[in-house]
């Protein structure tokens, strides 16, 4: 089955586009902004309000890159045989998973040594696509988005499941529900940030609303299915939080002023992605699908080469960061690799609205990288670049 590619080309890479860019902020922040690695900007008690939704806005990103990914898969897969869609699926899954924990790995820490292995989004999405390449070959088409609704909206009934210390079941716990760290040799851990099958319900979900993009749907049928869809995803947040019993192991609670009980509202929990968190961030990537139909951007250059540009511009904040350090009279011996933040100096760095200049220079730096190599990679023939 065919599927519209200028739709797909003006509204799905559009959107990635702006997470891609939106995400640089937030790694900027990470490795810029003054004790960054050290202050959690969501802890009411230090953190402000311009802060907090500096933060915050970010949330929107891994969810939304997420269900892309799945979305795209799906795109991929209309033109291939089921059999050879599930074996790309399952190779490209694994080859992300080695790329998380190598390539992308260094480029957060700079650590030779790998003495830690932090686990974040390219790693769910890979291992989320073994998952889907394996579910393709299925003969029942509505197990997938039944797997997805299933995960998305079951998973935080496992919020307090406990697990033997040191068990299996432990670690199994710690790579698919809940964040961790699991040791794996004399001096080196692996932290789980991204627990895997929350995610995956998020790519299976991708997944299963890419079939709207087939030529057999109207633009004004995919457009109002998308609209109201995220305008129930974003209802249902506000109703469940509310509420303030079931979808996130956090409930908000009253402040000490007005703004801070509005962002204890909007505080769900990332790590694993809570239902609501879900809900939060999904719905609105919906909305703004449906109102991005037929439009392009030059943010869309960056959506084209979201692997490319994700690798890429990690380098070069964290590179920069280091510059930065020793251009501040950090001695090169007081740079530390191997202790868990990157290099980052304590009580080092600039103040949050020089974050926003030194992220907008960094965006603006990675725009002819990107687009030439879009225009490079569509000029390639050979499959292997599929994988990039």
């Amino acid at each position: 089955m065919s599927i519209e590619r200028t739709a797909r080309a003006s509204g799905i890479d559009l959107l990635r586009g702006i997470v891609m860019v939106v995400m640089a902020l937030d790694h900027t922040r990470e490795y810029f902004h003054i004790n960054a690695f050290f202050e959690d900007p969501l802890d009411f008690t230090k953190t402000t309000p311009v802060l907090f939704l500096t933060r915050w806005i970010t949330h929107f990103c891994a969810p939304t890159f997420v269900l892309l990914a799945g979305m795209s898969a799906r795109l991929s897969g209309s033109r291939k045989p089921d059999s050879e869609h599930s074996t790309f699926l399952i190779t490209r899954g694994l080859w992300l998973i080695l790329l998380e924990v190598t390539i992308v790995n260094f480029g957060l820490w700079f650590n030779l040594s790998y003495s830690q292995t932090l686990l974040q989004v390219i790693w769910a999405i890979g291992f989320s696509m073994v998952v889907l390449g394996l579910m393709v070959r299925l003969p029942f088409p509505t197990t997938i988005p039944a797997l997805a609704i299933f995960l998305i909206f079951g998973h935080n009934l496992l919020d307090n499941v406990s697990a033997p210390e040191g068990s299996v079941l432990a670690v199994l716990k710690t790579l698919l529900f809940q964040p961790g760290v699991l040791p794996v040799g004399e001096g080196k851990i692996v932290i789980s940030g991204y627990p895997a099958l929350p995610w995956t319900g998020i790519l299976l979900a991708g997944y299963s609303l890419g079939s709207l993009y087939f030529r057999s749907v109207s633009v004004i049928r995919r457009k109002r299915i998308l609209l109201w869809t995220g305008v129930g995803a974003v209802a249902g947040f506000v109703l469940l939080r509310l509420l303030n019993s079931y979808g996130d192991p956090s409930p908000w609670s009253r402040q000490s002023t007005g703004i801070f009980t509005f962002l204890s509202f909007l505080n769900t929990t990332k790590y694993p992605p809570s239902l609501l968190f879900t809900l939060m961030t999904i719905g609105p990537a919906l909305i703004l699908l449906s109102v991005f139909e037929g439009k392009t951007s030059f943010l869309s250059v960056y959506g084209r080469v979201p692997l490319f540009y994700f690798i890429v511009h990690f380098y070069l904040i964290h590179l920069l960061s280091v510059v930065f350090m020793l251009i501040s009279g950090i001695s090169w011996s007081d740079i530390h690799f191997t202790n868990g933040t990157g290099g980052v100096v304590q009580n080092q760095g600039v103040s949050l609205g020089w974050v926003y200049v030194v992220w907008i220079a960094i965006v603006a730096s990675l725009y002819f990288p990107c687009k030439g190599y879009a225009g490079f990679k569509s000029r390639q023939t050979s499959r292997l670049w599929s994988y990039l």
